[in-house]
């Protein structure tokens, strides 16, 4: 937002200076006209120059992300993992001792 706000105050500079360099250079209409088409250049440079920064920033977030999401689905399937051992293991504890229980009391 902050940059949104930056690049709305460079505008506005811009037209304002633009606006004054006519109303109170003494130059010729050609000259004039040069100095604008340069200055236009120049802020379509500075547009190109923010719109490849901002594109770099969006890719390189978007990695960051995209390796963040993958580190998130390695720890979510380890702890998957882990609780299935657990279960696995809770579930033999439990028929061992049903085993047990069913064994003492055919011999009682």
């Amino acid at each position: 937002m902050d940059d949104d706000k930056r690049l709305s105050y460079f505008f506005l500079g811009l037209g304002i200076g633009v606006a004054a360099g006519i109303l109170f250079a003494p130059k010729s209409g050609e000259e004039t006209r040069q100095l604008l088409k340069s200055k236009a250049d120049d802020s379509l440079d500075q547009i190109k120059r923010r719109t490849d920064e901002g594109r770099e920033f969006v890719t390189r977030r978007a990695g960051e992300f995209k390796d963040s999401a993958a580190d998130l689905v390695d720890r979510s399937k380890d702890v998957i993992a882990q609780k299935k051992e657990h279960l696995s293991a809770a579930v033999e504890a439990g028929k061992q001792a049903y085993r047990e229980a069913t064994a003492g009391e055919s011999l009682g």
